[in-house]
């Protein structure tokens, strides 16, 4: 019986010491031991990760498709419904502004 009094004054005492530090949280998963780098491929290893990033690159390929429509509305071309690749709109658009502005100058 006087030693469960005795364990009970020694927990006392340990959980009153004022100059004992808090103790950090372990990660379950060990990720505070990877390298910058291995969190990086783990987190973009995720199916959230990996959705996300998929749908901002179907924003902006949509968006970047988009742009090139209204281009080639802007272009003359014969015949005016010819499919030009991305390239050929590009090229097409700088031929005709530097023609726009040769006129612009004469």
């Amino acid at each position: 019986m006087t030693t469960n009094v005795e364990g009970r004054e020694v927990l006392q005492i340990i959980t009153s010491c004022n100059n004992v530090a808090p103790r950090k949280r372990e990660k379950s998963n060990d990720m505070g031991a990877l390298s910058r780098e291995e969190r990086r491929r783990r987190r973009r290893a995720t199916q959230k990760y990996r959705t996300a990033h998929a749908t901002r690159e179907r924003i902006r390929v949509e968006a970047f498709n988009v742009a090139f429509a209204e281009l080639r509305k802007l272009l003359p071309t014969l015949p005016p419904d010819k499919k030009l690749s991305k390239i050929e709109i590009l090229r097409l658009a700088i031929c005709y502004i530097a023609y726009l502005n040769h006129v612009l100058d004469a």
